[in-house]
């Protein structure tokens, strides 16, 4: 990467789940590459806190606190977008709820609601609310995050397993609509990380044998680099 000429440099990249984990650690590798953020999170503490690191690293954000299952908000941070820049270049859909690691019979609906809201319709309302915005750009990169929860089944995961096999359907399904586009649309799965959903799935894990987020940063940025070729794919890390 030349320090003088950035491959983001002027474009715009909108990340979910920007305040912790993955998200923040993409957020980061994108500002190096010259991205403007525009960084979605529930805690505006989180939010700000990348944003600190973020202009550590040198680069620039605008804040958005949303809860993903606002669609309205949603809704309107789309016409935000496009009355400040007219365009997107880029979305990372990192946002992710694990629900309840329970058998199917027994969970609550509201939980396996909560799932499927933040997991999937959430990132279905935001491509409504994005799409156009993606086409007015000449080289616009999604990368949804997904688990390897949505092949492997395995009990008690039902909801997460769920929600995240729909997530890989609806990324493939734009992909297939966007191939004759400027949009390229690609999953990632980055395995076993070290974040705070994989403590509350695995309490007992040590947390230091598993990779950082900032492990995998590097390649989620590269899906969402314009140079990126890639559409339709689920890439996977390995350790």
């Amino acid at each position: 990467m030349s320090d003088t000429n950035p491959p983001l440099e002027g474009r715009v990249v909108l990340v979910t789940g920007a305040s912790r984990g993955i998200g923040r650690a993409t957020a980061l590798e994108l500002a190096k590459y010259g991205a403007h953020l525009v960084l979605v999170a529930r805690t505006v503490g989180g939010l700000e806190e990348t944003d600190d690191e973020v202009r550590r690293a040198g680069g620039t954000a605008t804040l958005v606190p949303l809860d993903l299952t606002n669609f309205a908000g949603i809704d309107q941070l789309g016409a935000t977008i496009f009355e400040r820049w007219e365009r997107l270049d880029g979305f990372l859909g990192n946002a992710g709820e694990l629900g309840a690691l329970t058998p199917l019979p027994h969970l609550d609906p509201k939980l396996w609601q909560k799932s499927i809201d933040v997991n999937v319709t959430a990132n279905w309302r935001l491509l409504r609310s994005l799409d156009l915005l993606l086409r007015k750009s000449d080289a616009a990169r999604v990368v949804f995050i997904s688990s390897g929860a949505a092949r492997n089944f395995r009990p008690y995961w039902g909801s997460y397993s769920i929600a995240k096999a729909a997530l890989e359907a609806l990324a493939l399904t734009y992909a297939a609509e966007c191939a004759d586009t400027n949009i390229k649309v690609n999953l990632f799965n980055p395995g076993p990380i070290r974040t705070k959903m994989r403590a509350k799935a695995f309490p007992g894990e040590n947390p230091m044998s598993l990779p950082s987020p900032q492990d995998v940063a590097p390649l989620i940025t590269e899906l969402l680099l314009p140079s990126c070729t890639k559409n339709g794919e689920l890439v996977s890390f390995r350790r």
